[in-house]
């Protein structure tokens, strides 16, 4: 949510973010009604002053007590209006979208995204023909989404064997690097020397939100709602990422400042139900409504929140260079980024079975957006009260990094070899058919 203050300073520049984000909201009606509400307000307080100015002159005074009768009804009548305006406010403030951060380029989708790095050679293969993670992962007895079929449903699929333990040693794998102050005191001094390299408190959180708390992570709206699985009888949503339930820790709750950057690594089962999707993407484990995922989220002062950003995407180029994959670091323009970001980067790793870079991480910055409507705030060590900067990424989006290991590790004889970091924690060096 945007400070009201803000929006009445700079009525231009949000209209420019509304634009560019291809939100469709009057900013001048938001205007008008902060102006209608603040003109109640300021009626309703006169009467109220003269209620209490007129109560002093003495109960036992008719003209007295008639006048303050006056008045009481007054007010009763005004309140409907004032909490009318007021909802109506509220609505429409909660719709309009994060501001866009200066370096963040303007476009109406993702083929106007800036890509600012890449790491590595896409892997090519001379001697035969790579497979997609399908063909592979059907011939290795790895993934079954023909039985899932029939006890789930479409996009559904069981991982076996040696794919479900590379799973848990990718886990294993995250935990171990963002829990490990050494490993994170190299990647935080390459963004900035002596940037904090406080570790990740690890957990695993609930799956399951409730939807005003969807709603103040600004993650359920009518626009999105399609995408979410929601249980009516218990009032209760599945989440589509770690992040949905690891964001609203501190809901309501002041973070003092000598505490801060509070960072959190969170592994859960995500749901989605890919609404619209079709073609290639919907078969084997690339788009499916059930998936997990190992998040990070963090809470930061405001002057720490772009090192925070840049700091996660170190760590996500960390792990994909440990795990040996091609890829490149994309910023996400206007049109292709979420209404509470600021700022949207995105790694897209090389996949040999599809020819092409697909993504398998993002990084949002939501500065203060998304601590605005959780009211989550900091005390300086002045006193003085303000709200947190927010940060979440993926650390894996294990389906898809698992399509990535696949792809880029097969070889001629239908064999995947394991990256050398993974070895360790699943205790093989290859895939073979059985």
């Amino acid at each position: 949510m945007l400070d009201i203050n803000f929006i009445r300073d700079n009525p231009d520049m949000v209209k420019k973010a509304c634009k560019n984000k291809n939100v469709q909201i009057s900013v001048d009606l938001i205007l008008d009604l902060d102006k209608e509400k603040r003109a109640l307000m300021t009626e309703m307080e006169t009467l109220k002053a003269e209620q209490n100015k007129i109560s002093r002159g003495g109960a036992g005074n008719q003209v007295i007590i008639a006048q303050a009768k006056e008045i009481k009804e007054k007010l009763k009548e005004m309140a409907p209006a004032l909490e009318k305006v007021d909802t109506e406010l509220k609505d429409l403030l909660l719709q309009l979208p994060n501001i866009p951060a200066d370096d963040v380029p303007v476009g109406k989708d993702d083929t106007e995204n800036k890509v600012l790095r890449k790491h590595g050679i896409p892997t090519k293969f001379l001697l035969f023909k790579p497979k997609d993670h399908v063909e592979l992962g059907e011939a290795l007895d790895l993934i079954d989404s023909e039985t899932a079929g029939k006890v789930s449903g479409t996009r559904f699929a069981y991982l076996k064997n040696e794919l479900a333990i590379l799973q848990f040693a990718l886990i294993t794998l995250a935990f171990s690097v963002l829990t490990s102050e050494k490993q994170l005191k190299k990647i935080a001094d390459s963004v900035k020397k002596g940037f904090s390299y406080k570790y990740f408190v690890p957990v695993v959180p609930p799956v399951m939100i409730k939807p005003e708390v969807f709603t103040r992570m600004a993650r359920l709206s009518d626009a999105d709602k399609d995408e979410r699985y929601y249980f009516p009888t218990d009032d209760l949503y599945l989440i589509g990422s770690a992040e949905h339930t690891l964001g609203p820790l501190y809901m309501d709750k002041i973070i003092q400042e000598q505490d801060l950057p509070l960072r959190f690594v969170g592994y859960s089962t995500a749901f989605r139900r890919e609404a619209g999707s079709y073609g290639k993407d919907t078969k084997g484990i690339l788009r499916v409504h059930q998936f997990d995922k190992v998040e990070m989220e963090s809470f930061s002062k405001p002057e720490d929140s772009f090192l925070e950003q840049e700091f996660f995407v170190k760590i996500q180029e960390h792990l994909m260079q440990k795990l040996g994959i091609p890829y490149q670091v994309v910023m996400t323009c206007t049109g292709d980024m979420g209404t509470p970001d600021a700022r949207h980067i995105d790694i897209e790793c090389w996949m040999p079975g599809q020819d092409k870079y697909r993504e398998t991480h993002s990084a949002d910055l939501m500065t203060d957006y998304q601590a605005r409507r959780l009211n989550t705030r900091i005390k300086r060590k002045d006193g003085k009260l303000e709200f947190a900067h927010m940060n979440d990424a993926t650390v894996f989006a294990i389906g898809r990094t698992l399509i990535a290991i696949m792809e880029n590790y097969q070889q001629k004889d239908g064999s995947i070899k394991v990256p050398k970091v993974l070895q360790k924690y699943c205790g093989f060096k290859v895939i073979k058919k059985k």
